[in-house]
This record gives structure tokens, sequence and C-alpha cells, in this order.
């Protein structure tokens, strides 16, 4: 069974995600032929505050 995982920060709404999880199944399923049931997804999300790039937060980089 395959598993999906998306790291991402906060701020997509409930149904981007849900589109997102749509759309990654059904390209799984028509790239490897495998069954929408035995395909899953999940999304981690983490505070701006807590994800850096190049030694200083998303946060501070959005802030900028």
């Amino acid at each position: 069974m395959p598993l999906i995982n998306v790291n991402q920060v906060t701020g997509k709404t409930v149904e981007q995600k849900a589109e997102l999880i749509r759309e990654l199944t059904d390209t799984y399923v028509r790239v490897t032929g495998a069954k929408p049931e035995s395909v899953w997804v999940t999304i981690e999300e983490t505070s701006k505050d807590n994800w850096g790039i190049a030694g200083e937060t998303i946060a501070a980089r959005t802030a900028k």
C-alpha cells in the first residue's frame, strides 16, 4: 500500500487539502495502475515559525 506524505506550512484551506489528496491519488493510480483504495495520503503541517530555510524561519522570510 503506497503512502504519499506531504509536508507543508500551515495556511491551506480544507478544500485545497481535499483537492490535493484527490489529485495525488488520481495521479498515482493513473501512473501505476494501483487501486484508489490502496493509496494513502497524509498531510503534515508545520507553522511558519517552525520551518526554516537558509538559516531563517519562513515567517521571517515572508515578513521581509
